[in-house]
């Protein structure tokens, strides 16, 4: 009944039954005595094939008719022009002489449906097939096992699984016994619909229904294993075929390396291979590309480019597929270089490279942020007619943003729509990317607003991108009224959103904002990460609340989030703001004690700032010192806040040494640097050594700035050399420096003490001109 059913549903799409029951047309005996009839099939399949891949209907017709009367007459004839044609000739061609044979009422006996129904699954015509089948009783022609195996094959094909389901289960009803082709073309049907379960199933019911599967139903459940992500059970059905005594083919190993390339055991994969030989199954291009793939996608690009070399010495030639995985193994290991080698290898060799060739080197190039190489890959591909698609041009437009070039990510974006592509999401948010890294946060909110009226509906990275791009250039106001507006355009903010956004709100001085937003994130169904954080402890620091940043502390460690080495920096920079130099150093000291947080030079640079802030000199030095055993790099950063220190505790031999020291440690001294040094001369009363300072900085190629003048000048009113200050202030109109308050009231002070009357009018006149209400 269920036969039936499912007969009877083929019949009423409308399908070919009227071409078999059709009256006979005008012209059905047209002479074929312009050519003698064909003593078998082959002559005809020749002239079949003679009219190339994409015949006409008509070309096709022609051919035949002049053997109408041949084939009418000759059943078995008709049979193997049908069998032969469904395997040697195009697909569009056997649909022709499908449609002429029903037409002409060939097909009328059991041999010539089988024939037919079988050249329905070669031009994917199941729905044909069934209505073959169907027709047979009308006909007086019984369906036999050959009549069902082909339909099954069919609606196989044809990826209708139900269908051949149905047909398998309905043959006991019909007094057919289904055989191993039955049931492997059922559980071929099963793959291919993604029914793994139902494929295993009918395999383990074949000894209960006394069929012994074979090798093909063996190989169609381990696709089928394979294609749904069952490695295990795979590679468990290929160690039962040995059990059996079946064999495993080349088929059958491939399908179980594609299995497990699929789940990333790629150790599984190459020990596959290389026991292929053991059963005579020598592997091959499949092969060899599947296990490729399986490194790159656990990023063993070694491994897979040793797998690609050793191919032609076995007698395999690499192709497009074995090309395409290795190169997308080296763009996982970050191996751009190595990935633009083996694209350009792949001509000499005798493999033209095509566009998931091409696109996976430009994302090699993107993954390392080299625009340049990216460019040159696409214009190539341009040049050579390769296929390009969005995944090439959002490829190239990301590797722009990653090396901050945001014109060219524009130009490429501008450009899509000229080479008949629409930008979709990825095109827009790398582009906006790439403009918020370039600093260009208008043009990023541009695009962004643009999207809309591209029809192009933004996405949470969409978004991302832009809240990033205002974040980058300090604009909290804008940043906020994005992450607002995502609720409202059907886009949920998630972490990556506020992360963004506090950042921005840090940046901006905002660290109620900052606070606020943090607070928020549970209620948006975000959590809050160690970013989150990092960004709010940050928004603390340069607010200086060195409180709050101490408590955002005790919270991650009470919600288990595990603090970073930037977590513990900017909360140690917080402290050195509010002057907690204690809190500063001790935080400092317990970080190898917290697990992964390895102090670095940040955080020693944030910690000797504090001690310097705190007037603690040893402890500065005595940081600086343990940074060179513990192999990090002192930077301008940490001399500058060590020789602070040593000037605010008058140990002016000390910040020499330090400032002399610099040079030998590959630290280029700033004008920070000397202006500090300077004035710990000042403190030490060192004038001499003071202005040898300022008259080295051009050597070192630093123009003194007005805190090396200053330092310099009250060194010298310190010292009682007042002819020396006024040389200096010479030497400050000539840098195009002017004097500021502190240092003319200096000025003022010492011409009123020498009688100096005219000077001290000149510089009161000065004086009032930089600032009027000083006096």
């Amino acid at each position: 009944m269920m036969a039936l059913a499912t007969l009877a549903h083929a019949q009423s799409m409308g399908l070919g039954l009227r071409r078999c029951q059709g009256l006979t047309r005008q012209g059905d005996s047209c002479s074929a005595g312009s050519r003698p009839p064909f003593k078998d099939g082959r002559g005809l399949l020749q002239q079949l094939l003679d009219l190339g891949p994409t015949p006409s209907e008509a070309e096709v017709s022609e051919v035949l008719s002049l053997q109408l009367a041949n084939l009418k007459q000759n059943t078995i004839l008709s049979a193997e022009v049908l069998r032969s044609s469904a395997r040697q000739v195009p697909p569009g061609t056997v649909k022709h002489l499908l449609s002429f044979m029903l037409d002409k009422q060939i097909v009328r006996d059991r041999f010539t449906y089988n024939a037919a129904i079988s050249a329905c699954s070669k031009c994917g015509q199941w729905q044909l097939a069934l209505s073959l089948l169907s027709s047979m009783p009308d006909m007086r022609v019984l369906p036999n096992l050959i009549s069902y195996n082909a339909a099954i094959n069919s609606c196989s094909k044809g990826e209708e699984w139900q269908l051949a389901l149905s047909l398998l289960t309905s043959m006991p009803d019909l007094r057919l016994i289904p055989n191993e082709i039955s049931y492997g073309a059922g559980i071929n049907a099963c793959s291919k619909g993604g029914r793994w379960l139902l494929a295993t199933s009918l395999l383990s019911s074949m000894p209960d229904m006394r069929v012994m599967p074979n090798i093909v139903c063996y190989n169609a459940a381990i696709s089928a294993c394979e294609k749904a992500g069952q490695w295990q059970l795979a590679l468990s059905l290929l160690s039962n075929m040995s059990e059996l005594q079946l064999l495993p083919d080349v088929i059958s190993y491939n399908a179980a390396i594609s299995a497990c390339e699929k789940a990333g055991q790629w150790q599984l994969a190459l020990s596959l291979v290389s026991s292929m030989p053991t059963v005579s199954a020598i592997p091959d291009k499949i092969s060899y590309s599947a296990a490729i793939s399986a490194c790159e996608k656990a990023g063993q690009w070694q491994m897979a480019l040793s797998l690609l070399s050793s191919m032609p010495s076995l007698n395999v030639i690499p192709n497009e597929i074995s090309y395409s995985a290795a190169i997308c193994a080296c763009s996982k290991g970050g191996q751009w270089e190595l990935a633009l080698s083996l694209l350009s290898s792949m001509p000499v060799r005798g493999v033209m490279p095509n566009n998931i060739c091409y696109n996976a080197a430009l994302s090699a190039c993107e993954k390392a942020g080299k625009w340049q190489p990216a460019l040159s890959l696409l214009s190539s591909m341009l040049a050579r007619r390769t296929v390009y698609d969005k995944i090439s041009f959002n490829a190239a437009i990301s590797a722009c943003d990653k090396g901050g070039r945001w014109e060219f990510a524009l130009s490429l974006l501008s450009s899509m729509p000229d080479m008949k592509l629409t930008p979709d999401a990825f095109s827009q948010s790398a582009a906006i990317s790439a403009c918020g890294q370039g600093g260009q946060w208008e043009l990023a909110l541009n695009l962004l607003s643009s999207m809309t009226g591209m029809t192009v509906v933004p996405n949470d990275i969409s978004y991302n991108a832009a809240i990033s791009a205002c974040e980058k250039a300090g604009q909290w106001r804008p940043a906020l009224s994005i992450l607002g507006r995502m609720r409202g355009m059907k886009a949920t903010p998630n972490d990556i959103s506020y992360n963004a956004a506090i950042s921005a709100c840090e940046k901006g001085m905002q660290w109620q904002l900052a606070l606020g937003l943090l607070r928020s994130m549970p209620s948006a169904r975000a959590i809050p990460d160690s970013i989150s954080y990092n960004a709010a402890i940050s928004a603390c620091e340069t607010g200086g609340v060195w409180q709050l940043a101490l408590g955002l502390l005790s919270s991650m460690l009470e919600m288990e989030l595990l603090p970073s080495t930037i977590t513990y920096s900017a909360t140690i920079s917080a402290f050195r703001k509010g002057r907690q130099w204690q809190l500063a150093f001790g935080l400092l000291c317990s970080m190898p004690d917290m697990g992964e947080a390895i102090p670095n030079e940040i955080s020693y640079n944030a910690a000797i700032s504090a001690c310097e802030t705190g007037g603690q000199w040893q402890l500065a030095l005595s940081l600086l010192s343990n940074m060179s055993e513990l192999r990090l790099l002192p930077d301008v950063i940490s001399y500058n806040a060590a020789i602070s220190a040593c000037e605010k505790a008058g140990l002016w031999q000390v910040a020499l040494s330090l400032l002399s020291s610099m040079p030998a440690m590959a630290v280029n001294p700033s004008e920070i640097s000397y202006s500090a040094a300077i004035s710990s001369c000042e403190k030490g009363r060192q004038w001499q050594m003071a202005l040898s300072l300022l008259s080295q900085m051009p050597d070192a190629r630093l123009s003194p700035n007005l805190l090396c003048f200053a330092a310099a000048v009250l060194a010298c009113v310190t010292c009682s050399r007042w002819r020396d200050t006024f040389v200096l202030l010479d030497d400050m109109l000539g840098f195009s420096l002017e004097p500021n308050p502190f240092t003319l009231s200096t000025l003022l002070a010492e011409c009123e003490q020498r009688g100096l009357l005219s000077t001290e009018q000149k510089l009161a006149t000065a004086m009032c001109l930089t600032q009027p209400f000083a006096l």
